[in-house]
């Protein structure tokens, strides 16, 4: 079963850690210095936040799968519809080792598709700058 994700850059960590775990009426799943993340079953959402001198606000959003199958399906209708995508295998991100895909959206939103398979001590460098959207004029049917 796929799960929606969502990652928000944040000014002020530990507000939005309080605030978060009272809205989800649970505190985070995983928390470091400089990242929390909350793995919810209801609705059924990967939601991540950071502190990482980026602005705040969203920071991309994807589908977690459950198997590396499940990644090559949906990598695989991406490409079917046109959209150029950055894959990475074995990549460290957001305390996690994961194969990904990554794309923008025709509004230049960032979308991540990806398979985690373990922790990693570190944050990793790796949010991938995903492929500039496609022109205005293509179609992704």
């Amino acid at each position: 079963m796929k799960r929606l994700h969502l990652h928000v850059s944040v000014p002020d960590l530990d507000q939005s850690i309080a605030f978060y775990s009272t809205l989800f009426g649970v505190g985070p799943t995983v928390t470091k210095a400089d990242y929390a993340k909350w793995l919810i079953d209801d609705p059924r959402v990967n939601f991540a936040i950071s502190q990482r001198d980026r602005a705040a606000g969203l920071e991309h959003v994807g589908v977690q799968v459950d198997s590396p199958a499940e990644l090559a399906e949906l990598a695989g209708r991406l490409k079917a519809a046109g959209a150029e995508t950055f894959d990475q295998e074995a990549t460290t991100c957001c305390y996690a080792k994961s194969d990904k895909s990554w794309v923008s959206d025709p509004a230049g939103l960032r979308w991540e598709t990806f398979y985690t398979f373990g922790e990693a001590v570190t944050y990793g460098e790796d949010l991938a700058e995903a492929p500039a959207p496609a022109p205005a004029t293509a179609c992704c049917g």
